[in-house]
């Protein structure tokens, strides 16, 4: 389980993290290294991050496995 220093946007069905973001430029080390940290202090091993800033949608998604 996640501490209450670190919240995760979206957490589905306690199998997948989903960290959301809307930013212009996506430095993906960054945002991979943020869900990372989520993955492990939750003990998932599937994460997506989706940038919604973005012209189409799969252009902004991200799948990460720990």
């Amino acid at each position: 389980m996640l501490s209450n220093i670190y919240k995760a946007d979206l957490i589905v069905d306690n199998k997948i993290i989903v960290e959301i973001k809307s930013i212009e430029r996506m430095d993906e080390n960054l945002c991979k290294a943020q869900l990372l940290s989520y993955l492990k202090l939750s003990g998932l091993r599937l994460g997506f991050i989706v940038n919604f800033n973005s012209k189409l949608i799969k252009e902004g998604l991200k799948r990460v496995v720990l």
